[in-house]
């Protein structure tokens, strides 16, 4: 798994309220996640060891290092920033709700914001998708998805039903029960013995399908489809309760569905009562185009988790949105579902929420996507005259670049090399070239990019051209 441990040029000689450089602070304090930190301990004179990079500020599509460099933030933060960098009607719609109520739980108690907003959620989500249960992100959403799957099957009489498929390569979250759904070897095996249960089928890379299915979308569709339906008759489906799936898949590099595949996967799922998790922390409000990505693909989930663009990252929140059906059960005698989180659909968040989803309205964001999709993929699709590039994939405003080895036989890299490529050059060498988004191994080594849906071709063009530069230049570094 790719730790995020950029190497960059001594920070600036900003200083903390206690007078130390911001740089030795965050060395010797802060435990940042996901990263290799030895990376800035060597600290002799002429040493190895490199500063913490420090991002100061951002506005519209671009962000600022301590330093005053400008970087076009290829990557929305982290796939969240949907909106921009810089939005005062977000910072003061949070301030107006902390000078109301600035928290109170939803444990068995309710306030106005989280009622508007749930409210407002369903008006977009499909079919019964009417309950909405509020989270801190995208993470816990996926572990609640999780529990109430059990808890219902166990409510409506089949106590067997707790097992969940999920896909190879995937990511769903941190958690241990999310963890356990997530597909990624190396992410899992610290944290073992981990939620047992979870069990794994072929994701919808198609550039690494089997050689008789490349070349025919829908084929390939219905072969990935039915594993699943495989899994459950393996596991028996009296034990199998979910199955979470991500509209695009994220890790591995943006693997978007076949044609025909959800509409077989709510197939097998109806014929085996298998509840079906659309997976949309990343994919939902407009990361794809619609403001959730099943409705882009056509498909109605039972459950939907999300989280990250709701708020455009100015203030943390998720939820799980569950259908009528499932919620049934919870409405009878003293039934109730044991769980919660304290800051989940706290009134900030949900404020920030309401606000950010009226400017996606005001500024016809969703349209915006649909739009310029095409645009954006067609800029980055330029890049396939490179030796280095061997796939371009994804949808809307969220893009995987596949690197290979060799691009006639596909051949990708081996560990070591991925390592020189990635971690050895590409990291830095784009964000040194004024670009931020991620090189990333997650499965094959790839370049992923989701920037702010408020961009257009000017945008699109600078990211190919940037990323024109460095790739050129790696090709000397294999």
């Amino acid at each position: 798994m790719t730790e995020v441990t950029p190497v960059y040029e001594p920070s600036s000689d900003l200083r903390t309220p206690s007078g130390t450089l911001y740089s030795e602070a965050a060395r010797d304090h802060l435990w940042m996640h996901f990263t290799r930190h030895s990376t800035f301990e060597d600290r002799s004179e002429g040493g190895a060891g490199h500063s913490v990079p420090i991002i100061a500020r951002g506005e519209g599509a671009y962000i600022w290092d301590d330093r005053g460099k400008r970087y076009l933030d290829g990557l929305a933060g982290l796939f969240v920033v949907q909106v921009g960098h810089g939005r005062a009607e977000l910072a003061e719609a949070a301030a107006r709700q902390a000078r109301e109520l600035a928290f109170f739980p939803l444990w068995s108690y309710a306030h106005p914001r989280a009622i508007e907003l749930a409210e407002r959620l369903t008006q977009h989500t499909p079919g019964d998708l009417n309950r909405v249960f509020f989270t801190t992100g995208g993470g816990e959403a996926v572990e609640t998805a999780w529990k109430l799957a059990k808890q219902y099957y166990k409510l409506v009489g089949k106590p067997t039903k707790h097992k969940v498929i999920s896909r190879n390569v995937a990511y769903h979250g941190t958690p241990q029960g999310a963890l356990s759904i997530t597909g990624i070897p190396a992410a899992k095996e610290m944290f073992e013995p981990l939620v047992p249960g979870a069990f794994k089928v072929p994701n919808t890379n198609q550039y690494r399908a089997p050689e008789h299915l490349r070349d025919d979308n829908k084929a390939f569709g219905r072969w990935a489809a039915d594993r699943i339906a495989e899994a459950i008759e393996f596991e028996g489906p009296d034990t199998v309760a979910a199955v979470f799936l991500e509209p695009v898949q994220n890790s591995g590099g943006c693997f978007p569905p076949p044609e025909g595949y959800f509409e077989r996967v709510r197939e097998i799922c109806d014929e085996y009562d298998v509840l079906l998790v659309s997976d949309e922390t990343i994919c939902a409000f407009g990361r794809i185009g619609d403001m959730f990505a099943c409705n882009d693909f056509g498909y109605t989930p039972d459950i939907i988790t999300c989280a990250k663009g709701m708020t455009s990252g100015y203030s943390p929140i998720g939820a799980m949105i569950a259908s009528d059906r499932l919620f049934e059960p919870f409405k009878q005698g003293t039934n109730y579902f044991p769980h919660g989180y304290t800051f989940g659909g706290h009134p900030v968040s949900a404020a920030v929420a309401m606000e950010n989803l009226d400017i996606f309205e005001r500024e016809g964001l969703n349209a915006h996507v649909h739009e310029n999709a095409p645009k954006f993929r067609a800029s980055l699709e330029k890049l396939l005259d490179l030796p280095l590039v061997g796939d371009v994939r994804g949808e809307g405003y969220f893009y995987g670049i596949e690197l290979v080895k060799d691009k006639a036989t596909r051949e990708t890299f081996d560990d070591a090399e991925s390592e020189r490529l990635l971690r050895g050059f590409l990291s830095k060498a784009l964000f040194d070239a004024g670009l931020y988004c991620r090189a990333d191994d997650r499965g094959d080594p790839v370049i992923q990019l989701a920037p702010p849906l408020i961009i257009g071709q000017t945008e699109f063009d600078e990211i190919e051209q940037r990323l024109r530069g460095v790739l050129t230049e790696a090709e000397k570094h294999l």
